[in-house]
C-alpha cells in the first residue's frame, strides 16, 4: 500500500459519518487532515469539497474523502476541479474498481444513502486499493 496522507471534509450532512471514518483512520494510524465541516450547522459545500481538492493536487495529501447527504454535490463540485477525478461510491465493487481502473483520488460518500458500515467498508477498500495501471493508463490519460 502507498504511503497514505488523507484529507477529509464533510458538509453538515456528513458531519457524523466524516467523524466515524476519522476514528477508522485513527485506528489504522493513517495520517490525515480534517479541514470541515466542524459542527453540524448548516454550511456550504462546494468550499469544503474545492479545499479538498486543493489539498489533493498541491500534495499535502495524496487521497482525498469528501462525505455530505447524497455524495452528489460533492461529487460534482469535486470534479470541477481540473486534475480531481472524484468517485462517488456506495458499494464496495465500485470502491474498488474507482482505483483500480479510475485511480480516483477522491471519494465521496452519501450519509444519507448508504449504513455506516458498509460506508467504512467502502473507505477500507477504496484506500487499500492501488491503481493497476498498464490499459487503464491510457484511458485515464485521456479524461486528464
Amino acid at each position: 500500500m502507498e504511503d497514505l496522507k488523507v484529507v477529509i471534509g464533510s458538509d453538515h450532512a456528513g458531519y457524523e459519518y466524516k467523524e466515524k471514518i476519522i476514528d477508522y483512520l485513527n485506528a489504522r494510524g493513517i495520517p490525515y487532515t480534517d479541514i470541515g465541516t466542524h459542527t453540524k450547522e448548516s454550511c456550504d459545500y462546494p468550499e469544503i469539497a474545492r479545499s479538498v481538492c486543493e489539498r489533493v493536487l498541491n500534495g499535502k495529501a495524496n487521497r482525498g474523502i469528501l462525505v455530505c447527504g447524497t455524495g452528489i454535490g460533492m461529487s460534482i463540485a469535486a470534479n470541477k476541479v481540473r486534475g480531481i477525478r472524484a468517485a462517488l461510491c456506495s458499494d464496495t465493487y465500485s470502491a474498488r474498481v474507482s482505483r483500480a481502473h479510475n485511480n480516483a483520488n477522491v471519494l465521496c460518500l452519501g450519509e444519507r444513502v448508504i449504513g455506516e458500515h458498509l460506508a467504512l467498508d467502502i473507505v477500507d477498500i477504496w484506500l487499500k486499493t492501488g491503481f493497476e495501471g498498464t490499459r487503464h493508463k491510457r484511458r485515464v490519460d485521456m479524461i486528464e
